[in-house]
Order: structure tokens, then sequence, then C-alpha cells
């Protein structure tokens, strides 16, 4: 079974940074698409990034693009998130997932393992 563990949340002033880390066990992550998701409270599950099977092609919400920055290891077996330039609207937990196809899916569905999430809080 695939786990997934997500670490590196916190509380920030706006403009900080974090970087969001998701270690997988269970089953490599290499080759397999993986994804970063959030969740507001009172709002919809929000597709963030995404990363392909070979890490050559990327996704990003429009929201995040040019602050946001995907990236895997897998020699690690773990993905990360770096969150540059931070605002209050970005505050969320955040969720990885990692799919079974080498390309990203574009609907949450697309993705059968999740994590637990991890809260991101940025004050004004």
């Amino acid at each position: 079974q695939v786990q997934l563990v997500e670490s590196g949340g916190g509380l920030v002033q706006a403009g900080g940074s974090l970087r969001l880390s998701c270690a997988a066990s269970g089953r490599t992550i290499g080759n397999y698409a993986m994804g970063w998701f959030r969740q507001a409270p009172g709002r919809e599950r929000e597709r963030v990034a995404g990363i392909s099977g070979s890490g050559r092609s990327t996704y990003y919400v429009d929201s995040v693009k040019g602050r946001f920055t995907i990236s895997r290891d897998d020699a690690k077996n773990t993905m990360y998130l770096q969150m540059n330039s931070l605002t209050p609207d970005d505050t969320a937990v955040y969720y990885c997932a990692s799919a079974t196809v080498l390309f990203i899916p574009v609907q949450a569905s697309g993705y059968p393992y999740w994590g637990q999430g991890t809260q991101v809080t940025v004050s004004s």
C-alpha cells in the first residue's frame, strides 16, 4: 500500500517562504506523475501543481505561477513544493497525491493515493 506523508507546513508571514515535502513509502514514485492540491476552509479542493513521471513536464495553477516550484527526487522517493512570496490567499491544507500514470492527470480523481495534508497559514 502506498503511503504519502507531507511535512514542512506551518505559520509564515506574508512574503515568506515554505518548502513542503511529500515522502512516499510502499512504492517507488519513479515514472508516476505526482501533484499538490490545497483546500481552504469553505472552498473546494484546488489543484496547485503537478509534475510528470519523467519530471520534464509541470503544471501550475495561475495563482501560483512564478511563486511555487514543484520538484521530485526519485532517489529519495520524495516530492517537494517550494513556495515563495506567500500571501494570505495561500492559506490552506496542502495535500500531495500520487498517480499511476506517467502524465499529469487533470482531475483529482486521477490520483488514487493521497497524503493526510499539512497546514499552511500565511498571516498578513
